[in-house]
């Protein structure tokens, strides 16, 4: 699946500008990323909503523990690939039919999330038991919002185009070519939300996720990694 984001919904993060300026390398636009995975995937799904945002997927080696979903529901666009396990439970938590799959269940956390604001969505993605990584783009809002499972059994990267798009991905070959060195593994069990405006872990979302350079030989430019609680030691007088 592949998500493409203008510079007008989601700021280049700094960390993966930085990757990119410690290496310099060969990028290319976001028209020639799209370009490419559709003609590497000639059953491929392309949608452009509006000038800032296109989104793309295929099933074409998907396997049938984690296959890769689409839909639109009230203007919220949902890329979803994976499976939850507490599948069941959630769609009697959030009404929805017994035939609700996993990108729609998704689409109605959001909805929650973004209604029932200040709804923590920590709250939200931590609900969700499983393997998946989901890109969700509400147009009304012009929010986006991304998310990754605790064991990253599902992979995601991420990284910036020639002309200053971000761009989602489940395939790091296809982000190298079109980014270079602004690439990264999009950190396990965390999420991203153009409202909150930065990366957070949801399970412990007060913690700080910090950018570490990657080698020179791995194909990313920076690595990043949720820093640990600080433990505080009470003492007795």
């Amino acid at each position: 699946m592949l998500g493409i984001f203008s510079s007008s919904i989601m700021s280049p993060p700094e960390d993966l500008v930085a990757a990119g300026s410690r290496t310099p390398s060969p990028k290319v636009t976001a028209a020639k990323l799209e370009a490419r995975f559709l003609e590497a995937n000639s059953s491929a799904v392309s949608v452009r909503i509006g000038d800032d945002v296109q989104l793309a997927y295929t099933h074409c080696n998907q396997t049938s523990l984690q296959p890769r979903l689409f839909a639109v529901k009230d203007e919220i666009f949902c890329l979803f690939e994976g499976s939850l396990d507490n599948l069941g439970s959630l769609k009697q938590q959030y009404g929805l039919a017994k035939s609700a799959n996993e990108v729609l269940l998704v689409i109605e956390a959001y909805k929650t999330l973004r209604d029932r604001a200040p709804y923590p969505p920590n709250h939200v993605v931590g609900h969700l038991q499983g393997n998946f990584a989901f890109i969700v783009f509400d147009k009304t809002t012009s929010t986006l919002f991304v998310a990754t499972d605790q064991q990253a059994k599902v992979p995601l990267y991420w990284g910036i185009t020639a002309d200053g798009c971000v761009a989602f991905a489940n395939d790091a070959d296809l982000l190298k070519g079109a980014c270079g060195k602004s690439l990264a593994s999009f950190p396990q069990g965390c999420f991203f939300s153009t409202t909150v405006g930065e990366l957070r872990s949801y399970e412990n979302p007060k913690n700080k996720i910090t950018a570490v350079p990657a080698l020179e030989e791995e194909i990313w430019g920076a690595r990043f990694m949720v820093e640990k609680p600080s433990i505080i030691a009470a003492t007795t007088k």
